[in-house]
């Protein structure tokens, strides 16, 4: 028996009413669906470049480290090596920095503030691309594999920053990320990546980069430096950064150490920011004219220093100081009372050639110096262990006029909460009195390449 036709039309027509209601709710909804569509892919987006920039950050320890080692090892078979190696590769490497990568000359703390500082018009030479990223980790590298003084952390701001300045491109308007924001975010996300301390990331976007910045990027901040840092520990392990620090001391004479060696490490750490601000800002004198004459021979000329420097040392100036913080943390060698001082004088005259590098570590490796000459003197008041961690923590305060980011740092990457108050005051101390020494070192740099962008600095 054939189906009443009657009953098929019903049916086709209420399919037909359902498609043209379905059709008028896609229309009425679309730019919606459409909306949410770009807000999920920007954010997508965002998170895919948290995740580069920890995998920038590991790439760029594993390098470091490898061509420091190697450099070390060669020069211990070769001792004439670094005579040879250093200054030669100084000179090209500046050529390189000059030819290819301006702007990554130096730290790159500064030229993420000042970058954020960068005025909507007129001229303005980039201080964060990818360009500036793949150049400051591979001259970076290079420069620690030829003997210079230099740490990866301060770079590893500028290379997060460049990368998510990069990442910002494909990000939808709607979610109302500001190029700013995303420069805070990589920045602060490589500095937490490169420590592997997600806390002192955060404190550093808060202290030393978004001065100026609303806070409701604080979630966007957060997000960056999570998936940095999980990449670092996944791939690092999660050990802190020196290891775990097995004696702590504390004693009724605490206060006396903390005060003894903040103000050593204040007054020493405002010296050395003085030394850098003075070797780019308002040098004078014969050897700062050679040095404008010529730049590469003067590259030679602190390659040749290093490389003398380094042989009397017995080579614990090169590098980022690493291995020798972590063998005086651990109580398992003692480097020779010069190795503070010499380090300084290290890190100076590698900061003066212009290169790209940065000074976290080595101003680390400097306090441990200090500390280690100060435990004779604070013998039976507090631990050696503890004398040195705050005197790393003060040296640190005062090279950055960072207070907090530098005893967060500290903490997070030795474990010790347990010296936290201790490790706050020496902070506090220590930049209180390089203050009286010295401008802050990332702001006074970065108002400098603020005016050096002008048309009438640039002539």
């Amino acid at each position: 028996m054939l189906p009443d036709p009657g009953w098929m039309v019903t049916v086709r027509q209420r399919l037909e009413s359902r498609l043209r209601q379905a059709q008028v709710y896609v229309r009425a909804n679309q730019y919606h669906l459409l909306a949410r569509l770009r807000i999920w892919g920007g954010r997508v987006v965002f998170w895919g470049c948290g995740i580069v920039v920890g995998l920038a950050a590991v790439l760029f320890a594993l390098l470091s480290d490898g061509a420091a080692e190697r450099f070390a090892h060669a020069a211990a078979l070769y001792p004439w090596m670094p005579f040879i190696v250093t200054p030669l590769a100084g000179a090209g490497l500046l050529w390189l920095t000059r030819t290819y990568f301006p702007g990554a000359q130096g730290s790159g703390i500064p030229q993420v503030i000042a970058e954020m500082k960068r005025p909507p018009s007129g001229p303005w030479r980039p201080l964060v691309s990818l360009r500036i990223a793949f150049g400051k980790i591979m001259l970076g590298v290079a420069a620690v594999g030829a003997g210079f003084s230099f740490g990866r952390e301060g770079p590893t701001v500028q290379v997060g920053a460049s990368l998510m300045a990069a990442a910002g491109r494909f990000m939808p308007a709607t979610l109302r990320i500001h190029r700013q924001h995303l420069l805070v975010a990589g920045g602060a996300a490589g500095i937490a990546a490169a420590f592997n301390a997600p806390l002192a990331g955060i404190v550093f976007a808060i202290e030393e980069l978004s001065r100026s910045v609303e806070s409701r990027m604080s979630g966007v901040v957060i997000t960056a430096i999570v998936l940095a840092g999980v990449i670092a520990q996944y791939f690092l392990g999660n050990d802190n950064y020196f290891g775990r620090v097995v004696v702590f001391g504390e004693s009724s004479e605490l206060m006396y150490t903390i005060l003894v060696c903040a103000v050593v490490t204040g007054f020493a750490g405002g010296l050395f920011a003085r030394m850098l601000l003075i070797s780019v800002i308002g040098w004078h004198g014969r050897l700062a004219r050679f040095r404008g004459a010529h730049p590469y021979w003067f590259v030679v000329f602190c390659g040749l220093l290093l490389a003398s420097l380094g042989w009397v040392t017995g080579g614990v100036i090169w590098g980022s100081g690493f291995a020798e913080t972590k063998s005086l943390l651990s109580g398992q060698a003692d480097l020779p009372w010069y190795y503070g001082p010499a380090k300084f004088v290290a890190t100076v005259v590698s900061y003066l050639t212009g290169l790209p590098g940065g000074i976290f570590a080595p101003s680390l490796s400097i306090g441990a110096g200090i500390g280690q000459d100060l435990v004779p003197l604070l013998a039976g008041q507090a631990f050696p262990t503890t004398i040195v961690v705050l005197c790393m923590v003060g040296f640190l305060a005062a090279a950055t006029q960072a207070p907090i980011t530098a005893f967060i740092i500290v903490m997070e990457m030795v474990d010790g909460y347990s010296l936290v108050i201790g490790l706050m005051a020496t902070a506090l101390i220590a930049s209180a009195v390089s203050r009286m020494v010295s401008k802050p070192l990332y702001a006074t740099l970065a108002e400098h390449m603020i005016r050096q962008q002008s048309p009438a600095d640039s002539k």
